[in-house]
């Protein structure tokens, strides 16, 4: 076979080695993320990594950066942009529950809080996420001191339901089951 004949390589950039690592990571968690591993999954070898990383470290850096990134433009940008805040928080509440992939990767990063690239960005998420659902829910017309609670309450809940289901596998529901929790947790948390 001669060089004119030879299938073409496709040339990966550094996105697709971030976005690999977030999978990787969502179902198997931070320790698992290794060089060789994604050079493997991508049909590649780990001269493909270092010529956009130095380390393992400097891939998990950017993977993390890009899983913030896409909750900030993709989350809490769009949904911000609905003014009204009884309309903003049920939407937020479903597009959310229906969002598997960044859950994944979010319940993996809890387990990882040792790692000390993880805790500043799982820091400022969890910042960001309480400071805008308390901005909606005084926006909704609850009193600044009642709505940081009430924000705290539900991003509590989220959190712990990701723990329950993602680390535990429970609980256990269907599709319409998970349905109506959203839609009970939409009418306990929203003021009405």
């Amino acid at each position: 076979m001669n060089a004119a004949s030879k299938p073409e390589r496709t040339r990966l950039t550094a996105e697709d080695w971030e976005n690999a690592a977030l999978t990787l990571i969502a179902e198997q968690g931070v320790g698992a993320l290794a060089v060789e591993a994604l050079a493997r999954r991508l049909g590649v070898t780990k001269g493909s990594f270092y010529w956009h990383f130095r380390t393992r470290e400097a891939l998990l850096q950017a993977a993390l950066e890009r899983w913030e990134q896409y909750g900030e433009r993709e989350v809490i940008a769009r949904i911000g942009a609905i003014e009204d805040p009884r309309v903003r928080l049920p939407e937020l509440f479903r597009r959310a529950a229906h969002e598997v992939q960044p859950h994944r990767v979010y319940a993996a990063l809890l387990q990882a809080l040792d790692n000390p690239l993880v805790v500043p960005v799982m820091a400022r998420v969890s910042q960001r996420r309480t400071e805008f659902l308390s901005n909606a829910y005084r926006e909704a017309g609850l009193p600044a001191s009642d709505a940081l609670n009430r924000a705290r309450l539900t991003y509590a809940a989220y959190v712990g339901f990701l723990q329950l289901n993602f680390s535990l596998g429970l609980p256990r529901m269907s599709h319409e089951e998970f349905d109506a929790y959203v839609e009970h947790m939409i009418a306990t948390l929203v003021p009405a």
